[in-house]
């Protein structure tokens, strides 16, 4: 049975950070693409970022360049995502998912869509607040 169960979320300060990880089971885990996304409270779900099944291509929305940095251990079956200056705005539920397919964020630099990815984690809460 495939799962993905994402953890490091909580309440972190304006500026800090937090690592989030993504453990996968019951699939090759190197066979498929990462996704995270956020769901924060009243919006839609939004693509954060993705990497290839192999780790070599990455991607990232505008929003969180050059602060959030995506990576894969293959051999330990997990993604990681780490966050850095965090701010209110990046309040929100996190969530990984995952493809075996070659998806639109892998292929041109874009973020990662929702429809494109089969399988989802319950998510983890990350709350930046004073």
């Amino acid at each position: 049975q495939l799962q993905l169960v994402e953890s490091g979320g909580g309440l972190v300060q304006p500026g800090g950070s937090l690592r989030l990880s993504c453990a996968a089971s019951g699939f090759t885990f190197d066979y498929y693409a990462i996704g995270w996304f956020r769901q924060a409270p009243g919006k839609g779900r939004e693509g954060v970022s993705c990497i290839s099944s192999s780790g070599l291509s990455t991607s990232y929305a505008d929003s969180v360049k050059g602060r959030f940095t995506i990576s894969r251990d293959n051999a330990r079956n997990t993604v990681y995502l780490q966050m850095s200056s965090l701010n209110p705005e990046d309040t929100a539920v996190y969530y990984c998912a995952a493809v075996s397919r070659r998806t639109t964020c892998v292929m041109t630099g874009a973020p990662p869509i929702t429809g494109e990815y089969d399988y989802w984690g319950q998510g983890t809460q990350v709350t930046v607040s004073s």
